[in-house]
Protein backbone atom coordinates (compact mmCIF):
# COMPACT_ATOMS: atom_id res chain seq x y z
CA UNK A 1 0.00 0.00 0.00
CA UNK A 2 2.82 2.15 0.89
CA UNK A 3 4.67 1.44 -2.29
CA UNK A 4 1.35 2.31 -4.21
CA UNK A 5 0.71 5.84 -2.73
CA UNK A 6 3.27 7.86 -5.09
CA UNK A 7 1.73 6.09 -7.92
CA UNK A 8 -1.85 6.98 -6.98
CA UNK A 9 -0.65 10.88 -6.08
CA UNK A 10 0.90 11.10 -9.69
CA UNK A 11 -2.59 10.00 -11.41
CA UNK A 12 -4.38 12.56 -9.03
CA UNK A 13 -1.79 15.23 -10.40
CA UNK A 14 -2.39 14.39 -13.77
CA UNK A 15 -6.23 13.94 -13.84
CA UNK A 16 -6.23 17.54 -11.78
CA UNK A 17 -4.02 18.88 -14.61
CA UNK A 18 -6.60 17.37 -17.25
CA UNK A 19 -9.53 18.70 -15.90
CA UNK A 20 -7.57 22.35 -15.59
CA UNK A 21 -6.67 21.66 -19.39
CA UNK A 22 -10.67 21.01 -20.57
CA UNK A 23 -11.56 23.75 -18.55
CA UNK A 24 -9.54 26.04 -20.35
CA UNK A 25 -10.27 24.47 -23.61
CA UNK A 26 -13.92 24.68 -23.51
CA UNK A 27 -14.70 28.44 -23.58
CA UNK A 28 -11.90 28.77 -26.31
CA UNK A 29 -13.58 26.07 -28.30
CA UNK A 30 -17.21 27.94 -27.58
CA UNK A 31 -15.78 30.89 -28.71
CA UNK A 32 -13.86 30.22 -31.75
CA UNK A 33 -15.77 27.44 -33.46
CA UNK A 34 -18.43 29.78 -33.98
CA UNK A 35 -16.56 32.41 -34.52
CA UNK A 36 -14.68 30.25 -37.57
CA UNK A 37 -18.14 29.40 -38.70
CA UNK A 38 -19.07 32.90 -38.83
CA UNK A 39 -15.92 33.89 -40.49
CA UNK A 40 -16.10 30.68 -43.68
CA UNK A 41 -19.45 31.82 -43.77
CA UNK A 42 -19.18 35.14 -44.45
CA UNK A 43 -16.18 34.52 -47.21
CA UNK A 44 -18.21 32.31 -48.77
CA UNK A 45 -20.88 35.16 -49.03
CA UNK A 46 -18.98 37.95 -50.34
CA UNK A 47 -17.08 35.53 -52.83
CA UNK A 48 -20.74 34.47 -54.09
CA UNK A 49 -22.63 37.31 -53.38
CA UNK A 50 -22.25 38.75 -57.16
CA UNK A 51 -23.80 35.61 -58.40
CA UNK A 52 -27.72 34.21 -59.04
CA UNK A 53 -28.31 31.06 -60.50
CA UNK A 54 -32.14 28.99 -61.16
CA UNK A 55 -32.75 25.25 -61.96
CA UNK A 56 -36.29 26.71 -63.65
CA UNK A 57 -34.02 26.50 -66.74
CA UNK A 58 -34.26 24.82 -70.02
CA UNK A 59 -32.97 23.66 -73.65
CA UNK A 60 -35.15 25.53 -76.25
CA UNK A 61 -34.37 24.38 -79.80
CA UNK A 62 -36.52 25.85 -82.50
CA UNK A 63 -39.49 23.81 -83.91
CA UNK A 64 -40.72 24.14 -87.23
CA UNK A 65 -44.16 23.07 -88.34
CA UNK A 66 -44.08 21.58 -91.80
CA UNK A 67 -47.87 21.42 -93.43
CA UNK A 68 -48.66 21.13 -96.97
CA UNK A 69 -48.99 23.78 -98.84
CA UNK A 70 -51.59 22.13 -101.42
CA UNK A 71 -54.03 19.22 -100.38
CA UNK A 72 -54.30 15.72 -101.37
CA UNK A 73 -53.92 12.20 -100.57
CA UNK A 74 -50.83 10.78 -99.41
CA UNK A 75 -49.39 8.36 -101.56
CA UNK A 76 -45.56 8.21 -100.27
CA UNK A 77 -43.57 8.80 -96.85
CA UNK A 78 -40.12 8.97 -96.77
CA UNK A 79 -39.17 9.89 -93.15
CA UNK A 80 -39.58 8.41 -89.82
CA UNK A 81 -39.40 9.47 -86.39
CA UNK A 82 -36.40 10.70 -84.89
CA UNK A 83 -34.63 10.54 -87.66
CA UNK A 84 -31.95 13.43 -89.27
CA UNK A 85 -32.74 15.40 -92.26
CA UNK A 86 -31.26 17.86 -94.34
CA UNK A 87 -32.63 20.91 -95.69
CA UNK A 88 -34.31 19.87 -98.76
CA UNK A 89 -34.40 16.00 -98.15
CA UNK A 90 -38.18 14.89 -98.93
CA UNK A 91 -40.04 14.43 -96.12
CA UNK A 92 -43.76 13.33 -98.27
CA UNK A 93 -45.57 13.31 -101.46
CA UNK A 94 -48.93 14.23 -101.99
CA UNK A 95 -51.17 12.49 -105.14
CA UNK A 96 -49.90 14.32 -108.15
CA UNK A 97 -52.40 13.82 -110.39
CA UNK A 98 -55.01 16.54 -110.01
CA UNK A 99 -52.40 19.00 -110.18
CA UNK A 100 -51.33 18.02 -113.39
CA UNK A 101 -54.88 17.43 -115.21
CA UNK A 102 -55.62 21.46 -113.56
CA UNK A 103 -51.57 22.11 -116.02
CA UNK A 104 -53.34 19.85 -119.07
CA UNK A 105 -56.22 22.21 -118.42
CA UNK A 106 -54.21 25.33 -118.68
CA UNK A 107 -52.16 24.46 -121.58
CA UNK A 108 -56.11 23.95 -123.49
CA UNK A 109 -56.83 27.69 -122.32
CA UNK A 110 -53.57 28.94 -123.62
CA UNK A 111 -54.55 27.09 -126.76
CA UNK A 112 -58.10 28.97 -126.71
CA UNK A 113 -56.83 31.94 -125.86
CA UNK A 114 -54.34 31.94 -128.82
CA UNK A 115 -56.73 30.86 -131.27
CA UNK A 116 -58.88 33.69 -130.56
CA UNK A 117 -56.14 36.15 -130.91
CA UNK A 118 -55.77 34.82 -134.63
CA UNK A 119 -59.35 35.51 -134.53
CA UNK A 120 -59.32 39.00 -133.79
CA UNK A 121 -56.21 39.77 -135.88
CA UNK A 122 -57.92 38.17 -138.87
CA UNK A 123 -61.02 40.40 -138.45
CA UNK A 124 -59.03 43.21 -137.68
CA UNK A 125 -57.39 42.77 -140.98
CA UNK A 126 -61.11 42.01 -142.87
CA UNK A 127 -62.02 45.01 -141.13
CA UNK A 128 -59.41 47.07 -143.15
CA UNK A 129 -60.50 45.70 -146.47
CA UNK A 130 -64.17 46.54 -145.88
CA UNK A 131 -62.82 50.27 -144.98
CA UNK A 132 -60.55 50.43 -148.11
CA UNK A 133 -63.98 49.19 -150.39
CA UNK A 134 -66.00 51.78 -148.23
CA UNK A 135 -63.15 54.32 -149.04
CA UNK A 136 -64.06 53.81 -152.87
CA UNK A 137 -66.99 53.67 -153.01
CA UNK A 138 -67.44 57.09 -151.18
CA UNK A 139 -65.11 58.31 -153.64
CA UNK A 140 -67.09 56.90 -156.71
CA UNK A 141 -70.35 58.17 -155.35
CA UNK A 142 -68.91 61.39 -154.83
CA UNK A 143 -67.80 62.04 -158.41
CA UNK A 144 -71.21 60.98 -159.55
CA UNK A 145 -72.97 63.18 -157.07
CA UNK A 146 -70.47 66.13 -158.97
CA UNK A 147 -71.38 65.07 -162.28
CA UNK A 148 -74.92 64.68 -161.66
CA UNK A 149 -75.02 68.49 -160.16
CA UNK A 150 -73.21 69.95 -163.10
CA UNK A 151 -75.31 68.63 -165.66
CA UNK A 152 -78.08 69.54 -163.32
CA UNK A 153 -77.06 72.88 -163.49
CA UNK A 154 -77.09 72.70 -167.33
CA UNK A 155 -80.50 71.07 -167.41
CA UNK A 156 -79.25 67.86 -169.10
CA UNK A 157 -80.20 65.61 -166.02
CA UNK A 158 -83.57 65.83 -163.75
CA UNK A 159 -83.93 66.23 -159.75
CA UNK A 160 -84.58 62.65 -159.21
CA UNK A 161 -80.94 61.40 -160.82
CA UNK A 162 -79.33 63.73 -158.48
CA UNK A 163 -81.18 62.69 -155.47
CA UNK A 164 -80.36 59.18 -156.11
CA UNK A 165 -76.70 60.07 -156.31
CA UNK A 166 -76.73 62.11 -153.31
CA UNK A 167 -78.33 59.03 -151.50
CA UNK A 168 -76.17 56.77 -152.32
CA UNK A 169 -73.43 59.13 -151.44
CA UNK A 170 -74.98 59.35 -148.39
CA UNK A 171 -74.95 55.53 -148.06
CA UNK A 172 -71.60 55.37 -148.84
CA UNK A 173 -70.46 57.41 -145.98
CA UNK A 174 -72.38 55.47 -143.74
CA UNK A 175 -70.79 52.40 -144.26
CA UNK A 176 -67.87 53.84 -144.20
CA UNK A 177 -68.32 54.87 -140.76
CA UNK A 178 -69.59 51.81 -139.64
CA UNK A 179 -66.64 49.77 -140.92
CA UNK A 180 -64.42 52.32 -139.20
CA UNK A 181 -66.28 51.84 -136.29
CA UNK A 182 -65.71 47.48 -136.69
CA UNK A 183 -62.28 48.04 -137.22
CA UNK A 184 -61.66 50.25 -133.93
CA UNK A 185 -64.18 47.55 -131.71
CA UNK A 186 -61.55 44.81 -133.48
CA UNK A 187 -58.27 46.74 -132.51
CA UNK A 188 -59.93 47.37 -129.77
CA UNK A 189 -59.76 43.66 -128.59
CA UNK A 190 -56.15 43.38 -129.64
CA UNK A 191 -54.94 45.60 -127.40
CA UNK A 192 -52.71 45.31 -124.23
CA UNK A 193 -53.03 46.59 -120.66
CA UNK A 194 -50.40 49.02 -119.39
CA UNK A 195 -49.47 46.25 -116.72
CA UNK A 196 -48.31 43.60 -119.38
CA UNK A 197 -47.68 45.52 -122.35
CA UNK A 198 -47.41 43.45 -125.44
CA UNK A 199 -49.45 40.19 -124.46
CA UNK A 200 -53.08 39.51 -124.79
CA UNK A 201 -55.07 39.48 -121.34
CA UNK A 202 -57.02 36.24 -122.41
CA UNK A 203 -53.52 34.94 -123.23
CA UNK A 204 -51.72 36.27 -120.35
CA UNK A 205 -54.52 35.00 -117.71
CA UNK A 206 -54.30 31.35 -119.14
CA UNK A 207 -50.43 31.69 -119.23
CA UNK A 208 -50.50 32.12 -114.91
CA UNK A 209 -53.11 29.67 -114.71
CA UNK A 210 -50.77 27.27 -116.11
CA UNK A 211 -47.83 28.78 -114.03
CA UNK A 212 -49.98 28.17 -110.91
CA UNK A 213 -50.50 24.44 -112.10
CA UNK A 214 -47.14 23.74 -111.88
CA UNK A 215 -46.68 25.69 -108.64
CA UNK A 216 -49.22 23.78 -107.24
CA UNK A 217 -47.88 20.36 -108.61
CA UNK A 218 -44.46 21.05 -107.43
CA UNK A 219 -46.04 21.17 -103.88
CA UNK A 220 -47.11 17.62 -103.95
CA UNK A 221 -43.40 17.03 -102.97
CA UNK A 222 -42.87 18.46 -99.83
CA UNK A 223 -39.19 19.19 -98.38
CA UNK A 224 -37.86 19.55 -95.68
CA UNK A 225 -36.98 23.44 -94.72
CA UNK A 226 -34.45 23.47 -92.25
CA UNK A 227 -31.93 20.58 -91.38
CA UNK A 228 -32.91 18.70 -87.67
CA UNK A 229 -34.83 15.71 -86.32
CA UNK A 230 -38.28 14.67 -87.70
CA UNK A 231 -40.94 14.51 -84.96
CA UNK A 232 -44.23 13.58 -84.96
CA UNK A 233 -43.58 11.51 -88.32
CA UNK A 234 -46.85 8.97 -86.92
CA UNK A 235 -49.47 11.54 -88.87
CA UNK A 236 -47.88 10.50 -91.94
CA UNK A 237 -50.06 7.48 -93.18
CA UNK A 238 -50.30 6.48 -96.53
CA UNK A 239 -53.88 7.58 -98.13
CA UNK A 240 -54.37 9.69 -95.93
CA UNK A 241 -55.87 12.86 -96.92
CA UNK A 242 -53.90 16.36 -96.26
CA UNK A 243 -55.56 19.87 -96.05
CA UNK A 244 -53.73 23.01 -96.69
CA UNK A 245 -51.78 24.25 -94.06
CA UNK A 246 -52.31 21.87 -91.25
CA UNK A 247 -48.87 20.86 -89.45
CA UNK A 248 -47.95 17.68 -90.71
CA UNK A 249 -44.65 16.57 -89.46
CA UNK A 250 -42.40 18.97 -86.41
CA UNK A 251 -38.35 19.22 -87.07
CA UNK A 252 -36.28 20.65 -84.11
CA UNK A 253 -34.15 22.53 -85.61
CA UNK A 254 -30.34 21.11 -84.63
CA UNK A 255 -28.68 24.00 -84.43
CA UNK A 256 -29.05 27.27 -82.92
CA UNK A 257 -29.84 25.72 -79.36
CA UNK A 258 -30.61 27.88 -76.34
CA UNK A 259 -31.27 27.64 -72.84
CA UNK A 260 -34.48 29.57 -71.27
CA UNK A 261 -34.04 30.46 -67.61
CA UNK A 262 -36.41 31.69 -65.55
CA UNK A 263 -35.36 34.00 -63.23
CA UNK A 264 -36.74 35.45 -59.80
CA UNK A 265 -37.65 39.12 -60.45
CA UNK A 266 -35.39 39.94 -57.43
CA UNK A 267 -32.39 38.57 -59.10
CA UNK A 268 -32.34 41.00 -61.94
CA UNK A 269 -31.40 44.33 -60.24
CA UNK A 270 -27.78 43.39 -61.17
CA UNK A 271 -28.31 41.31 -64.21
CA UNK A 272 -27.64 42.90 -67.66
CA UNK A 273 -26.85 41.45 -71.47
CA UNK A 274 -23.45 39.71 -71.60
CA UNK A 275 -22.96 38.53 -68.49
CA UNK A 276 -21.31 35.39 -68.48
CA UNK A 277 -22.95 31.98 -67.29
CA UNK A 278 -22.08 28.69 -66.21
CA UNK A 279 -24.20 25.59 -67.48
CA UNK A 280 -24.78 22.36 -66.43
CA UNK A 281 -27.48 19.76 -67.03
CA UNK A 282 -29.15 17.34 -65.38
CA UNK A 283 -28.41 14.74 -68.10
CA UNK A 284 -25.03 14.95 -68.68
CA UNK A 285 -24.07 15.83 -64.90
CA UNK A 286 -20.07 15.86 -66.19
CA UNK A 287 -20.72 18.32 -69.07
CA UNK A 288 -20.19 22.03 -68.02
CA UNK A 289 -20.71 24.92 -71.06
CA UNK A 290 -20.16 28.64 -70.84
CA UNK A 291 -22.40 31.02 -71.71
CA UNK A 292 -23.65 34.59 -72.10
CA UNK A 293 -27.05 36.30 -71.08
CA UNK A 294 -28.52 37.21 -74.82
CA UNK A 295 -31.50 38.79 -73.43
CA UNK A 296 -33.91 39.19 -70.74
CA UNK A 297 -37.65 39.05 -71.74
CA UNK A 298 -39.91 42.12 -71.78
CA UNK A 299 -42.53 40.59 -69.23
CA UNK A 300 -43.06 37.91 -66.10
CA UNK A 301 -44.47 34.60 -67.73
CA UNK A 302 -47.40 35.23 -66.34
CA UNK A 303 -48.49 38.65 -68.70
CA UNK A 304 -48.12 36.44 -71.69
CA UNK A 305 -49.98 32.95 -70.52
CA UNK A 306 -53.01 32.18 -71.79
CA UNK A 307 -55.11 32.80 -69.03
CA UNK A 308 -53.53 35.80 -66.68
CA UNK A 309 -53.87 35.56 -62.71
CA UNK A 310 -56.49 38.24 -61.78
CA UNK A 311 -54.93 39.76 -58.47
CA UNK A 312 -57.99 41.82 -57.85
CA UNK A 313 -59.55 39.60 -55.03
CA UNK A 314 -59.80 40.05 -51.60
CA UNK A 315 -57.42 36.59 -51.46
CA UNK A 316 -54.73 38.20 -53.07
CA UNK A 317 -51.24 36.80 -52.06
CA UNK A 318 -47.85 38.60 -53.42
CA UNK A 319 -46.15 35.64 -55.13
CA UNK A 320 -42.65 36.21 -56.69
CA UNK A 321 -42.45 36.27 -60.40
CA UNK A 322 -40.44 34.63 -62.79
CA UNK A 323 -38.58 36.72 -65.85
CA UNK A 324 -37.40 34.73 -68.97
CA UNK A 325 -33.79 35.20 -69.91
CA UNK A 326 -32.52 33.74 -72.85
CA UNK A 327 -29.03 32.31 -72.39
CA UNK A 328 -26.68 32.09 -75.78
CA UNK A 329 -24.26 28.66 -74.90
CA UNK A 330 -20.98 29.62 -76.31
CA UNK A 331 -19.23 26.56 -75.60
CA UNK A 332 -19.80 23.04 -78.38
CA UNK A 333 -21.41 21.03 -76.44
CA UNK A 334 -19.63 17.33 -76.58
CA UNK A 335 -22.97 15.93 -75.68
CA UNK A 336 -26.17 16.62 -78.28
CA UNK A 337 -28.90 19.05 -76.30
CA UNK A 338 -32.44 17.99 -76.77
CA UNK A 339 -35.02 20.29 -76.47
CA UNK A 340 -36.35 20.52 -72.68
CA UNK A 341 -33.24 19.01 -70.74
CA UNK A 342 -33.60 20.31 -67.18
CA UNK A 343 -30.09 23.28 -66.94
CA UNK A 344 -29.36 24.65 -63.66
CA UNK A 345 -27.62 28.24 -64.75
CA UNK A 346 -25.76 30.40 -62.73
CA UNK A 347 -24.99 34.24 -63.93
CA UNK A 348 -21.84 36.01 -62.89
CA UNK A 349 -23.48 39.44 -62.65
CA UNK A 350 -19.95 41.09 -62.02
CA UNK A 351 -18.48 40.23 -64.98
CA UNK A 352 -18.65 42.88 -67.96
Amino acid sequence: MADRDPQIASEQGFAHQEGARRKWLRPVLMVSVPLALLVAGGGYYLANDHYVSTENAYVQQDKVSVAAEVGGRIVEVLVRENQRVKAGDVLFRLDPEPYRIAAAQADAAIAQAQVRLTGLETDYETKGVSIDRAREAVAFYTSEYRRQAALMETGFTTKARLQEAEHALSDARSQLAAAQAEAMKAQAALATGSAAPGVNPQVLAAQVQKRKALLDLSRTVVRAPVSGVVSQADRLQIGQMMVTGLPAVTIVASQGSWVEANFKETDLNHMKVGQTARLSFDAYPDMKLKGHVASIGAGTGSEFSVLPAQNANGNWVKVTQRIPVRIAIDDRPARPLLAGLSTHVRIDTASK
